[in-house]
């Protein structure tokens, strides 16, 4: 089921910004309804099982829809084309975010996150009264990859809803391709050394799923190489001023090597914040 929230606590967002943005027959909005959580989440499908290696199960390969127990307490980021209808006869969902606050995670019995990651240190010296917010599940149709545009507007959507809820810590799972860490090295090095958590708590992966990210001395990166060699989310969660926590974890079933990202909204690169963090 979509989110529902606590009476008031949207503030009438969707009311007053139906759409959140445009772009030609792009759209950005959040999910309403059902149906549309269910479009994103056949997005999802498509893209993480038909078009990347992760492994359904048998009843996600049933109903040709990637889903978990979080969805129902998430609130779904989508771009839909105007242009395009779907099976259903709808503008089609060509991408989505996932987006779970930590109200919505006290229902949902914890983040996503904790079970890759020991994040119990991170929420405990969060302040009283800060807000967090944990992103996951990005993913665009591979045909609407070719520009930037789409992702361009759900980094605006996050960045209106971080304003609308008044987020301080943004976190979650990113992944780099395939499930080999020697074979991704340089990325993962290149993160440990020139990315990693400053002072303070510290994210590590939990011991059992614990892979060094240590894999090449600092002086032996080629920081071009390195950076070329990141999935374009994950570079843009740099860019924007992304930390990284301690340890990667090899997803299986998504066929992915997952690291950590912290990002501290008062941090965020003011290039980001001039970009895509007007408020309302």
């Amino acid at each position: 089921m979509a989110n529902v929230h606590e009476p008031g606590s949207f503030e009438g967002v969707l009311a007053q910004w139906p759409v959140l943005a445009t772009y030609g027959p792009l759209e950005l909005r959040l999910a309403e309804t059902e149906l549309e959580v269910e479009a994103a989440q056949r997005l999802r499908y498509r893209v993480f099982y038909e078009e990347m290696s992760a492994v359904p199960s048998p009843l996600m390969r049933g109903h040709r829809r990637d889903f978990d127990r979080f969805d129902g307490y998430c609130d779904h980021l989508l771009v839909v084309d105007r242009a395009s209808m779907d099976e259903d006869g709808q503008p089609a969902v060509v991408g989505t975010y996932r987006l779970m606050r930590d109200v919505d995670a006290l229902r949902a019995g914890g983040f996503y996150t904790s079970g890759e990651y020991n994040i119990s240190a991170l929420l405990a010296a969060i302040p009283t009264g800060a807000r967090l917010l944990e992103l996951g599940r990005s993913c665009v149709l591979k045909a609407y990859r070719l520009k930037p545009v789409t992702m361009q507007l759900l980094w605006r959507g996050v960045m209106v809803y971080v304003a609308r809820f008044s987020i301080d810590t943004m976190f979650g799972c990113a992944s780099l391709p395939g499930t080999d860490p020697e074979a991704a090295a340089l990325p993962l090095s290149y993160l440990h050394h020139f990315h990693p958590m400053q002072a303070g708590p510290r994210v590590r992966a939990r011991d059992e799923l614990y892979v060094s990210m240590n894999r090449k001395p600092k002086d032996a990166i080629d920081v071009r190489e390195a950076r070329r060699a990141l999935p374009p989310l994950v570079k843009g969660y740099v860019r924007a001023g992304a930390q990284i926590g301690d340890g990667a974890v090899i997803d299986k079933q998504f066929g992915t090597t997952d690291v950590f990202i912290y990002l501290p909204v008062a941090k965020l690169d003011p290039r980001y914040r001039n970009r895509f963090g007007a408020t309302p």
